[in-house]
């Protein structure tokens, strides 16, 4: 488990190469530092050491980045740049400032510094110190300072988190910090959960009532009845087709009885091809069952696989499910960018957003349009997503269930 402490602790042994920072956060850092020097010629010793690698291991703690420097002398020279850390309360303003802001979040997420914070958190004017164990201490920075400056530049280029660190907090700490607020916001955007229904008298629900009785049962058939046998006539219905159909009717009669509603209501043909081939996984098909998948692919134009694929998204939450399959969209923000703090939190990785989808490796999460977390599989180097498990509204229990 990583402490505060640890994580309030970096060390790289070694620097990205090049010494112009390449970001617009790093190239602010250099010219934080370039603002208090008198002596360009000293800023160029600087830069020609970095470059050539006169700088050892950087090690980084809250307000202070520290090195040692290998000058013209044998003896390197331990150098430091401070930058003043936040306080309690400007983190709690910064961390709710971020939360608040899906943007910001995602930027950080992307290892980049969100532009609404660069006054924040960028060295301001004279917050860049810095300091030297060498002798050329009259007019600072000295070109081991100099040298310090551009290879952290490097450092921040890739990893906004190394400024964030100075500034006070590490990273798994910021990351869990943000989850929880994240969280906060999501839930106080959520509608009210619960309908505001008329009451009823405590009397009158606990009043007895008089009921007639119900009809007694019908007896039980002396023998389990028997399916009718279909003659071997080429003429004769095929026995899987009127099976199907019997079955399908019967599921629909219950679902009549119980809901007043017709399951199959409103679907085109694909849609309804879909259904059907759901009630036969692919797994351990017959050669019937298959012969029914190759018709209903053949009936709607699409591959037998296609059609496996949607059956399997119908198993997994029937009408619905098959449109996050297939219909890919653009969720607001809100919801949808606080889900990859919450999995990151969950020590579930990183997520790559793409429309209303999260993918990592071999597996993906997609946003369906009912605000359900819809869990995906492919094999390793393969886009060949299949549905799996259950859809769920948090994106954690969807992706392990």
């Amino acid at each position: 488990m990583i402490t505060a402490r640890d994580d309030r602790r970096r060390t790289f042994e070694t620097v990205p190469a090049g010494v112009e920072a390449v970001s617009w956060w790093g190239r602010a850092w250099v010219s934080a530092l370039e603002a208090v020097s008198r002596d360009p010629a000293r800023l160029d010793r600087g830069r020609t050491y970095a470059a050539e690698g006169h700088v050892d291991s950087v090690t980084i703690t809250p307000g202070r980045i520290v090195a040692y420097v290998r000058g013209s002398r044998p003896r390197p020279y331990r150098t430091e740049l401070s930058l003043p850390a936040f306080a309690d309360a400007e983190w709690r303003d910064l961390l709710e400032e971020v939360a608040a802001d899906p943007t910001a979040l995602a930027a950080l997420l992307e290892r980049e510094v969100p532009q609404s914070l660069a006054e924040t958190i960028l060295p301001g004017a004279g917050e860049l110190v810095p300091r030297c164990s060498c002798p050329d201490i009259a007019r600072p920075p000295c070109k081991h300072a100099a040298a310090l400056c551009y290879r952290a530049a490097r450092l921040l280029d890739g990893d906004p988190f190394v400024l964030l660190l100075l500034r006070g907090r590490g990273e798994r700490e910021l990351l869990d910090e943000l989850a929880r607020r994240s969280a906060a916001h999501a839930a106080r955007e959520q509608p009210d959960a619960a309908p505001d229904f008329p009451g009823v008298a405590a009397r009158t629900a606990l009043a007895r009532t008089g009921l007639p009785l119900l009809p007694a049962p019908l007896s039980a058939p002396a023998s389990v009845g028997l399916p009718p046998a279909y003659p071997a006539d080429p003429a004769a219905p095929d026995p899987l087709a009127l099976d199907q159909l019997a079955t399908d009717a019967a599921a629909r009669a219950l679902a009549l009885l119980t809901t007043a509603e017709d399951p199959i209501g409103g679907l085109t043909l694909w849609q309804d091809a879909v259904r059907l081939a759901s009630a036969h996984p692919t797994a351990g098909l017959t050669g019937a069952a298959r012969g029914l998948y190759r018709d209903l692919a053949r009936a709607t134009g699409r591959s037998t696989t296609d059609l496996a694929r949607g059956a399997a998204a119908w198993r997994q939450g029937g009408l619905r499910a098959l449109a996050a399959l297939e219909e890919p969209w653009d969720p607001p923000a809100g919801p949808f960018d606080r889900a990859r703090p919450v999995l990151l939190a969950a020590s579930q990785g990183s997520f790559r957003p793409d429309r209303n989808r999260l993918t990592a490796r071999t597996r993906q999460l997609r946003l369906g349009r009912d605000a359900l977390w819809y869990a995906y599989e492919s094999r390793p180097d393969d886009e060949d997503w299949w549905p799996t498990g259950r859809p769920s509204p948090d994106p954690v229990t969807a992706l392990l269930r």
